[in-house]
């Protein structure tokens, strides 16, 4: 693994790092202050680092005609078009992004927004956003890639729906800017994502593929079992949808996402696993000094042994506790003296023989 770090504002992402945890709000705030505020509050309290939301115009994102390819609430209603959708739901002012910074602010969480478009990236710059998140579907559009990446600011770079060749050209566009501040999230862009669709192991190819970066997980499964799956294959950045209701109307991405309590569940699990995953040399951890020295087998006297008798092996076995001398050391032990008389069951030191 290696040991680049990325800062975004008081934090940083990396390995030796905690796993960087984004609350994935998209447009679930059904272009309410009021909710989105609720949304950033919320994620807070739940323990996340960031809270992302998106920034688009349908207009300037599909073409009319481009068919709707999602499910909706679970049913495959698939009539319509992607402009419908998108259309209902890109109706936030753009006044109220200050309010939504100040919230994050007060409540000590990172306001990030993914933009799918050059106007709206650079608005969200000149709001002062200090990282920019790249959708997955956006990984093969190589002109906006160098656009924002000419802001210098880190590049959370989604990965679904792309071959390695792909990803590889994005991040070399990206690197040809001259910004190297990139986190190559690994995602499978189907919603939700079952288990078995979910390939946590490419977390680990990407690790090969991109030895300078770091790698996250942008997750689309039900539940909370996942991420930190990924933590313990080395993603250190998780975003996770996210909504304060998965029963409100308009975004199709509430009932696919986890509410505020499944978000500071899962922010705890992350947290337990980064502690168990531990430190990677093989010994006698601190935790186990007591245990190592009454749990293991030393020699003990099978019968009552006088001083001066040729210690046999049939007057030795191994019993707790490991205080005396090591069982692996019986064949020095046989064929000499004891210095002393040793009574039955007792554990040998080296004083007595």
């Amino acid at each position: 693994m290696n040991n680049i770090k990325i800062q975004v504002g008081d934090r940083y992402i990396g390995s030796h790092e905690p796993t960087y945890v984004v609350a994935e709000a998209g447009v679930n705030h059904n272009n309410s202050l009021e909710r989105a505020k609720e949304l950033i509050i919320a994620a807070a309290g739940a323990g996340a680092d960031a809270i992302k939301f998106q920034t688009y115009k349908a207009e300037r994102l599909v073409t009319k005609i481009a068919p709707r390819f999602w499910d909706w609430e679970g049913e495959v209603k698939r009539e319509g078009t992607q402009y419908d959708s998108y259309s209902l739901l890109d109706k936030f002012p753009r006044e109220h992004y200050p309010e939504l910074i100040k919230t994050c602010q007060e409540n000590n969480i990172e306001f990030l927004s993914t933009p799918f478009d050059e106007e709206s990236a650079d608005f969200l710059i000149g709001l002062g956003m200090r990282a920019i998140k790249i959708s997955s579907s956006d990984v093969t559009y190589l002109p906006f890639l160098t656009h924002v990446a000419r802001s210098g600011l880190p590049i959370f770079l989604s990965t679904g729906a792309s071959t390695m060749g792909e990803i590889e050209e994005a991040v070399q566009t990206i690197e040809r800017t001259g910004n190297h501040n990139i986190v190559i999230m690994h995602c499978t862009l189907c919603y939700p994502t079952a288990y078995k669709d979910a390939n946590l192991r490419v977390i680990q190819t990407l690790s090969a593929v991109f030895p300078s970066y770091t790698i996250g997980l942008s997750d689309h499964t039900l539940g909370i079992a996942v991420p930190p799956a990924a933590v313990a294959l080395g993603a250190r950045m998780i975003e996770k949808h996210y909504t304060v209701d998965k029963t409100l109307p308009m975004s199709p991405d509430h009932h696919l996402s986890v509410d505020p309590s499944e978000l500071q569940a899962m922010v705890a699990s992350i947290r337990s696993v980064e502690a168990a995953l531990g430190e990677s040399a093989k010994r006698v951890f601190p935790a186990e000094e007591h245990t190592y020295k009454y749990d293991k087998r030393s020699l003990v006297a099978t019968r009552d042994i006088s001083a001066g008798t040729v210690i046999t092996g049939e007057m030795l076995t191994g019993k707790r506790p490991g205080t005396g001398i090591r069982p692996k050391y019986m064949p020095v032990v046989v064929g000499r003296r004891a210095s002393q008389n040793i009574p039955e069951d007792t554990t040998l030191t080296w004083e007595m023989v």
